[in-house]
This record gives C-alpha cells, structure tokens and sequence, in this order.
C-alpha cells in the first residue's frame, strides 16, 4: 500500500495543499486556504495609534509599543488555523507523511503551531515562498523520489 505524502505550501496570506500520488510523479492541488489579513499591513490592522505614558523620570511622554506587531499577530491566526486542519486530517489519517514549504518567518510560526504528533509527521521542510508557483514548479522543489523519505 502507498503512502500518502501531503505537501502544504504556504505563507502569511495563503496556503496550498498537494498530495503526490505517485513516488516520483506530479502533485495533485486539494485544497487553498486564503487569509486576506496577511496581506495586509500594520496600518490597516490597527485603527489608532499606540497608547501613551508618561516617562519614569521627569515630565515626558513616549508612545507605548505593542507586544506583538498586528502583522505577526495575523501570521499566528493563519498558522493555527492550518495547524487545526493539519491535525484532524492527522487523527482521521488522511496523510502518512507531510512537507512543509513555505516562507521562512512563516515556517517558524507554522511549526510552532503543530502538536507534537502532527509535527512528527513532517519528513521535510523547505524555507521558500512558492505559493504563487504552479504544481511542476513546486513539485521541482521536493526530491525525485519523495516516497524515499517517508520509508516505503
């Protein structure tokens, strides 16, 4: 029996989810997941400026920072949001093995998002943006024989 290898190609904005049917043959799109906050930028995710303080010595005032920048914040949404569905595909064994390529800032955050398990599915990760790409394009990306690495 086959396995089944599902290759999720993603950043900030949008993600794309193959499955390679055969070892070295082409990938097969199942699926995009559009999240139009990622393309947005700091100024239109947040609607005012930042708070105000008061200095710790004498009488000025500086503009508080945020914890964490808009943009980042919706990075994490996205991300656990694909982590969600990578994990019920996991526990329903829609997949044997997974490939992770996307932009690098974005990598981090999906990875960190992953349980334990779903991480432990992962054979390879490529830090490249190729969302836009068409299937060959990113296809020639992964290793000729990308079954080698799952074990088959």
């Amino acid at each position: 029996m086959n396995k089944i290898v599902w290759i999720m190609v993603a950043n900030r904005a949008a993600a794309r989810l193959f499955q390679a049917s055969q070892p070295m043959g082409p990938l097969e799109e199942l699926n995009a997941f559009i999240h139009p906050e990622g393309r947005l930028q700091e100024h239109d995710l947040v609607s005012d400026r930042p708070g105000r303080s008061f200095d710790s010595h004498g009488a000025g005032r500086h503009a508080e920072d945020p914890d964490t920048a808009a943009t980042e914040q919706e990075a994490t949404n996205f991300a656990v949001q694909l982590s969600r569905f990578l994990h019920k595909a996991r526990c329903e064994r829609k997949f044997d093995a997974l490939v992770l390529i996307a932009a690098p800032a974005f990598l981090g955050a999906l990875r960190e998002r992953l349980d334990t398990s779903t991480r432990e599915c992962i054979t390879l990760e490529v830090d490249k943006n190729l969302v836009q790409r068409n299937a060959a394009e990113i296809r020639g990306h992964l290793p000729d024989k990308l079954y080698s690495m799952v074990g088959v």
